[in-house]
C-alpha cells in the first residue's frame, strides 16, 4: 500500500476516523504471528480500503491529471534507472499506475501487491503481471529481474517481516540488479496518519526506519552494495551512506524532542529521506 497525503481535502473527523481505523489494524498485525500475518495484511489493507472512501488514493485513482502529477516525479527517477530490455519489479504496487506507465518503457513488469481493491477494474497488457502476494513471500522467479522498486512501502511492515521480503527481493534479481527503496525517516516522522495526532507512528507505518537501520537489513538480505540516492539540481547521484549516517547519529544524540525539530527542518529533510539502491552480487 502507498500512503499519500492525509490531509488532501478532507475533515478533522475523517482523519480521526482513519487514525482510529489504522491503529486498530496496526495493533491486529503486531500481535499476530508470522503465519497469521500472511493472511492478515490482504485482510487489513482490504477492510481499510473498502471503509475509506474518503482516502485521497480511493477518492482520486480515476482522475488522470492527479495520477499524472503523482507519478511524474517516481518515473523521472526510474528512467535513470530502466530500459527497453529491463524486467521490472514494483514491490507495494498499490493502484498499479506507476507500474502501468512503466510497461510502456521495458520489457517485462511484474507488480506486486497485498489487496486487490484498487485494481479492480483495470486492464493489463500483454507485458503486465499483478501478483497478489502476503506482502513478503513475492512470487517471482529466482534471478528474473533486472530492477526493482518500492516507494511507500517498507514502513508498512511488520518488522519481523522486513528482512524477509528484502531476502525474497535479492533472490527474485539477477546478478548484478538493483532495488531502490524510498520509505520515510523515522527521525522526522512519523509520517502516517499519526502525525496529526502523536509524535510516534501508531497507524499502519508499522516499523519507519533510519538510512542506518534498513542499510544493515539490506547487507543482512545479502546485498552486496548500498548506496544513497540523491537528487539535488537535475543530478542523479548514488552516494556512499557514511554522511548521512553520520548525521541521523547526530540526530539521535540530542536530547528531548530537539532532534526531531531539526530533522525537520528542510535542508535535513532533503538529506535525511531514504533512497537506499542495493545491488546484488554479480556473477563470478
Amino acid at each position: 500500500m502507498r500512503q499519500v497525503k492525509n490531509t488532501m481535502e478532507r475533515t478533522k473527523e475523517q482523519l480521526w476516523q482513519q487514525y482510529e481505523l489504522e491503529k486498530a489494524l496496526a495493533r491486529k498485525l503486531h500481535g499476530a504471528t508470522k503465519e497469521e500475518r500472511q493472511t492478515l495484511y490482504k485482510s487489513a489493507y482490504d477492510e481499510f480500503f473498502r471503509t475509506m472512501r474518503h482516502y485521497p488514493q480511493v477518492v482520486h485513482r480515476s482522475e488522470p491529471s492527479t495520477q499524472e502529477k503523482k507519478l511524474s516525479s517516481q518515473l523521472a527517477v526510474l528512467r535513470h534507472f530502466i530500459r527497453r530490455d529491463t524486467n521490472f519489479l514494483e514491490i507495494g504496487a498499490g493502484d498499479c499506475h506507476l507500474s502501468l506507465k512503466v510497461a510502456g518503457l521495458v520489457k517485462q513488469v511484474y507488480a506486486v501487491e497485498v489487496s486487490e481493491e484498487l485494481t479492480k477494474g483495470l486492464a493489463f497488457p500483454s507485458n503486465f503481471k499483478l501478483i497478489i502476494t502476503d506482502s513478503c513471500t513475492l512470487n517471482v522467479s529466482p534471478n528474473s529481474v533486472d530492477f526493482a522498486y518500492s516507494y511507500q512501502l517498507m514502513e508498512h511492515l511488520h518488522p519481523d517481516d522486513a528482512l524477509d521480503q528484502l531476502v525474497s527481493i535479492n533472490d527474485a534479481l539477477a546478478p548484478g540488479g538493483r532495488y531502490l527503496c524510498v520509505t520515510p525517516n523515522r527521525l522526522n516522522g512519523p509520517w502516517d496518519i499519526s502525525r496529526n495526532f502523536d509524535n510516534v507512528a501508531k497507524g499502519l507505518h508499522l516499523h519507519e526506519y533510519t538510512n542506518s537501520e534498513l542499510e544493515s537489513k539490506f547487507k543482512q538480505a545479502g546485498f552486496t552494495r548500498v548506496r544513497a540516492y540523491v537528487r539535488a539540481k537535475g543530478l542523479h547521484l548514488l552516494l556512499p551512506l557514511f554522511p548521512v549516517k553520520m548525521l541521523e547519529f547526530a540526530l539521535s544524540s540530542m536530547p528531548g524532542d530537539t532532534g526531531r525539530k531539526v530533522a525537520n527542518w528542510y535542508p535535513c529533510r532533503r538529506i535525511l529521506g531514504v533512497m537506499l539502491v542495493g545491488t546484488k552480487q554479480s556473477s563470478v
